[in-house]
C-alpha cells in the first residue's frame, strides 16, 4: 500500500533527509520517500496508517514540519505559526549557499561561514537599509579609529610633540577609550561571528579576523591595567607597554569597509531584476460591455478584454484581438528594434505599445506572465550554486584550521628565535598571519560572477535557470537543435491545399483540416486553422479528438473519421500513400515545405503545403557556434526532403528527419556516451525529453511551456543568435570565476609566509597587522570590481 502526502515548510535537502527518517521510524511504514521541489512524501505501508498518526510523529519530532492530504492547505491556526513574508520578515539566503539551498525567516548572518544573509527576492528597500546600516557603523568606526591611528603614529616623530601635553601611558587611555565604540558597537558582530563559528566548528573568515583583533585589543588592555606583569621587551622607553589598539581597530574597520562594499555589489548584482520590476505595469484598461474601466493588474483575470493605448505598458501576457502596432519588447529580449503585431499576434507583460492602440485578451496574469517568470528563474539562478564552487568550499574547509596552526608556529618560532624583543614579534607576526589569510574573497568568487552574469544574461533575452547551466554550457561541444520554431520562424503558413479524392473538393479538404485542427494548440494546426477562417469555410465540431506524439492527430468531425499527419500518422491510421501522392508531395517538400496528408475514412483524400521560412539570423549563428569549435546537428520530426532543403540553406552537413521524440532523447544518449558534451535547442512538447536529458537544454521562449520547463536555458526572442549570447556569457562568467579565484588565493598564497616573517632574515621586511588587513580587504575588493566588469562585456 502506498500514498503521497504534502509536506509544509521544507526548505533544504537537510529538511527533506529529516523527515523521510522521523516518516521511516513510524512503526508500519516499509518505506518513506521525500521530493523536495514537489513537496510531496510517498509512504509505502504494509496495512494502512491513519494520517493523524504522521502528524503526531511530525508534532513530537519539533513540529517544524507538518504532514497534510494532497491539496488540503494547514490550519489556521497552525499556518499562523509562519511568519508572513514581506519586506522586514521576507526570506533571506547566505550568498555563500553554506547550506545549499536552505533560506532563513530573519535577515542576519548565515549560521556556517557568517556572512550577512541577503534578500531572496530583489528587494530593493531591504538591500538599501542593510547598506545604510552597515555604511553608519563604518563612519562610526572610522571617526574612531583616525585620531586611535594618528596617536600611534604620532610614535614615529622625533619629540612627539603629543607628549608634551601628556605622558605616552595616557594617550594609551585615551586609545583604549577611542576603541570602544569601534569594538562593541561598530564591528561587535565580527566577535559574535567568530564566537559562533568556533561554537559549531564552522570555522571561516570571521574566526580568523575574531581571534586576531581579540588577541591584539585584549593584548593592549592587559597591557594598560597591568604594566608591571610584562618584561622589559614589551615596553617603550617610557616605561608603558606599547599596545596596538590601532592595529585592531583598523583591522576591524578595514574589515567593515569590505562587508560595505560587498552590501553594495549585492544591490547592483540584483539591477537587472530591479530593471524588470520597475517596467512591471500596475494598473490597465478593462473593456466590459463595451465601457472601459481602470482596474488594478491583480483584478485582471483571464480571458479578460483589455485596451492598450500608444505609448502604453502591457498589462499581461495575451493575444491581441483589434488592432495592429509595434511593440518595443527590448527590456526582455534584449532587440532594440520593435516587432510588428497584428490580430492573433502574442503579447507579453511589461512591453511598451507603440503608436497604435490595440485589444487584447488576457490569457497569463499574475505570476504567469513571461516578465514574472523571468524575474522568479533570474533570482533563483542568481543564488544558485555552480560546481565550481565545490572547489571554494574545500579550500575553505581546510584552510581556517591551517592557518591558525600556521599562527602558532609562527608565534612559537619567532618567541624562540626571533630577536628581542621576542615576544612582542611574535605576537604581531601571529596577528598578521591571521589577518591577512582571511579568506573572505575565496567565498566571494564564485557567487559575485554568477549573480552579475544572470542578471547581464536577463538584460540580453537570455534566462539562465541555474549557475550549473553556466559551467556546462561552457564545456559543450555538440549542439542538437529542432527545426521548426527553432531554425524556422514557427509562424508557419498555409500554400497549398492539394486534393487527391475526386468526390471532394478542396473547399471540403481545407474544412476537414481547419475543423480536425480547431482541437489542437500546434503552429502548424493554428496556420491552417487561420487559413480555413481567411478562406470563410466552415468549421466544425471535432469529437474524440487526439494527438500521435510525432505523427499527427486524429479525430471525427461530421461523422467522419480523418487522420492528419506525416507519412507515418497515415500508416498508423491504415490509409495507403500511393506513389504519385507520394511524388507530388516530394515536389514540395524538397523545397522546404512541410506536407500533412488528410485521409477520410481510411482513404488519403488531399494535403495541405505549409510553409516556415528559415529565421534570417540561424545561418549567421550557426556560422558563429561553428567557429567555436561547436558541432551542430538538425534533428526533425519533418520529412528527409524538407529537412534536406533546410539543411542545404543553412550549411549544416549532419541532420537527421522524421524524429520521434523517443528517437531524439536515443540520439542525445548516444553522443553522450561517446563523451559529448550535448547541448539540445528546441520548443515543442516533442523536445521536452530530450531537452531534460541533454547536459544543456535550451528551450525557444516562443515555445511551449513544457519545453521551457525541462530545460536549463530559456532564450526570450527564440532564435539561434540567443545561443550564441548564452554561449559567450558561459564563457566569460567561468573565466571571470577563474580570475576571481586566482585573486582570492594570490594574496593568501603570497601573503601568509610574508606575514610570518619569512623575508626578515634576508632582507629584514616585517607585515604588520594594519598592512595585511588592508591586503585581505584589496583581495575582496578586486574580486567585486572583477565580477562588476560582466556587466560591461558584450556577448553579442
Amino acid at each position: 500500500m502506498k500514498h503521497t502526502y504534502h509536506i509544509h515548510k521544507m526548505t533544504c535537502k537537510g529538511c527533506r533527509d529529516h523527515v523521510a527518517q522521523t516518516l521511516s521510524k513510524v512503526r508500519g511504514v516499509a518505506n518513506a520517500s521525500v521530493d523536495l521541489e514537489k513537496a510531496q512524501a510517498t509512504i509505502e505501508m504494509k496495512s494502512h496508517i491513519p494520517i493523524e498518526t504522521f502528524q503526531k510523529a511530525m508534532e513530537q519530532d519539533g513540529g517544524k514540519y507538518s504532514i497534510h492530504k494532497l491539496g488540503e492547505e494547514p490550519k489556521t491556526s497552525e499556518a499562523k505559526k509562519e511568519k508572513p513574508k514581506g519586506k522586514e520578515t521576507g526570506t533571506f539566503y547566505c550568498p555563500m549557499h553554506c547550506e545549499g539551498d536552505k533560506t532563513y525567516d530573519k535577515q542576519g548572518d548565515c549560521p556556517v561561514c557568517g556572512m550577512d544573509l541577503v534578500p531572496l527576492q530583489a528587494d530593493a528597500s531591504c538591500e538599501e537599509k542593510t547598506y545604510k546600516k552597515l555604511l553608519n557603523k563604518f563612519w562610526i568606526a572610522l571617526g574612531f579609529t583616525l585620531p586611535i591611528f594618528l596617536i600611534a603614529m604620532s610614535e614615529m616623530i622625533p619629540n612627539n610633540p603629543l607628549y608634551d601635553v601628556m605622558e605616552q601611558k595616557w594617550w594609551n587611555w585615551v586609545q583604549f577609550v577611542l576603541s570602544i565604540p569601534v569594538v562593541f558597537y561598530a564591528t561587535w558582530m565580527f566577535f559574535e561571528r567568530a564566537y559562533k563559528s568556533i561554537k559549531t566548528w564552522n570555522l571561516n573568515m570571521f574566526t580568523l579576523i575574531g581571534i586576531g583583533a581579540s588577541v591584539a585589543w585584549l593584548f593592549s588592555v592587559f597591557g594598560i591595567l597591568f604594566p608591571d606583569f610584562f618584561p622589559a621587551q614589551f615596553k617603550t622607553d617610557f616605561g608603558a607597554v606599547h599596545v596596538y589598539f590601532e592595529a585592531a581597530t583598523v583591522i576591524l574597520t578595514l574589515v567593515l569597509m569590505g562587508q560595505v562594499l560587498e552590501a553594495r555589489a549585492h544591490s547592483k548584482t540584483n539591477s537587472a531584476v530591479k530593471e524588470l520590476l520597475k517596467i512591471a505595469p500596475n494598473k490597465a484598461v478593462r473593456v466590459v460591455n463595451g465601457t472601459e474601466e481602470e482596474v488594478a493588474i491583480d483584478k485582471i483575470q483571464k480571458g479578460d478584454i483589455l485596451r492598450v493605448k500608444p505609448g502604453e505598458k502591457i498589462p499581461v501576457d495575451g493575444v491581441i484581438t483589434e488592432g495592429n502596432t509595434t511593440v518595443d519588447e527590448s527590456m526582455i529580449s534584449g532587440e532594440p528594434i520593435p516587432v510588428d503585431k497584428t490580430q492573433d499576434d502574442k503579447v507579453s507583460s511589461g512591453t511598451i505599445n507603440g503608436n497604435q492602440s490595440f485589444l487584447m485578451k488576457a490569457e497569463k496574469v499574475g505570476s504567469e506572465t513571461l516578465l514574472s517568470q523571468i524575474i522568479h528563474m533570474v533570482n533563483d539562478a542568481s543564488r544558485s550554486r555552480a560546481p565550481i564552487q565545490k572547489l571554494a568550499d574545500t579550500v575553505s574547509g581546510y584552510f581556517v584550521p591551517v592557518v591558525v596552526i600556521i599562527s602558532v608556529i609562527t608565534f612559537a618560532v619567532w618567541a624562540i628565535w626571533g630577536p628581542e624583543p621576542a615576544y612582542v614579534f611574535a605576537l604581531v607576526n601571529a596577528i598578521a598571519v591571521l589577518i591577512i589569510a582571511c579568506p573572505c574573497a575565496l567565498g566571494l568568487a564564485t557567487p559575485m560572477s554568477v549573480m552579475v552574469g544572470v542578471g547581464k544574461g536577463a538584460q540580453n533575452g537570455v534566462l539562465i535557470k541555474n549557475a550549473e547551466a553556466l559551467e556546462k554550457l561552457d564545456k559543450v561541444d555538440m549542439l542538437i537543435v529542432d527545426k521548426t520554431g527553432t531554425l524556422t520562424q514557427g509562424k508557419p503558413s498555409v500554400e497549398k491545399i492539394g486534393v487527391f479524392a475526386s468526390n471532394f473538393s478542396q473547399s471540403d479538404v481545407l474544412h476537414f483540416i481547419a475543423s480536425l485542427n480547431s482541437a489542437s494548440e500546434h503552429p502548424l494546426a493554428v496556420a491552417t486553422v487561420k487559413y480555413g477562417k481567411q478562406q470563410k469555410v466552415d468549421i466544425s465540431k471535432t469529437e474524440n479528438f487526439s494527438a500521435v506524439t510525432g505523427k499527427g492527430v486524429e479525430g471525427s468531425v461530421d461523422g467522419k473519421k480523418l487522420a492528419l499527419g506525416n507519412a507515418k500518422m497515415m500508416e498508423y491510421a491504415n490509409a495507403t500513400i500511393s506513389a504519385d501522392m507520394q511524388a507530388e508531395a516530394q515536389s514540395f517538400q524538397k523545397q522546404g515545405k512541410t506536407v500533412s496528408y488528410l485521409a477520410i475514412s481510411g482513404e488519403v483524400a488531399g494535403y495541405v503545403v505549409i510553409g516556415d521560412k528559415v529565421k534570417a539570423n540561424s545561418a549567421k549563428a550557426i556560422k558563429a557556434l561553428q567557429d567555436k569549435g561547436i558541432a551542430v546537428i538538425m534533428l526533425t520530426g519533418d520529412n528527409h526532403d524538407t529537412a534536406q532543403a533546410v539543411a542545404n540553406e543553412l550549411n549544416l552537413a549532419d541532420f537527421k528527419a522524421e524524429m520521434l521524440p523517443e528517437d531524439k532523447l536515443k540520439e542525445v544518449t548516444k553522443l553522450q556516451q561517446q563523451g559529448k558534451v550535448v547541448a539540445m535547442a528546441g520548443d515543442g512538447i516533442n523536445d521536452a525529453p530530450a531537452l531534460a536529458k541533454s547536459d544543456v537544454g535550451i528551450a525557444m521562449g516562443t515555445g511551449t511551456d513544457v519545453a521551457i520547463e525541462s530545460a536549463m536555458i530559456t532564450l526570450v526572442k527564440g532564435d539561434l543568435q540567443g545561443i550564441v549570447k548564452a554561449k559567450n556569457l558561459s564563457h566569460a562568467v567561468m573565466y571571470n570565476i577563474k580570475q576571481n579565484l586566482f585573486f582570492a588565493l594570490i594574496y593568501n598564497t603570497l601573503g601568509i609566509p610574508i606575514a610570518a616573517g619569512l623575508l626578515y632574515p634576508f632582507f629584514g621586511i616585517l607585515l604588520s597587522p594594519m598592512i595585511a588587513a588592508l591586503a585581505m580587504s584589496f583581495s575582496s575588493v578586486s574580486v567585486i570590481a572583477n565580477a562588476l566588469r560582466l556587466k560591461t562585456k558584450s556577448i553579442n
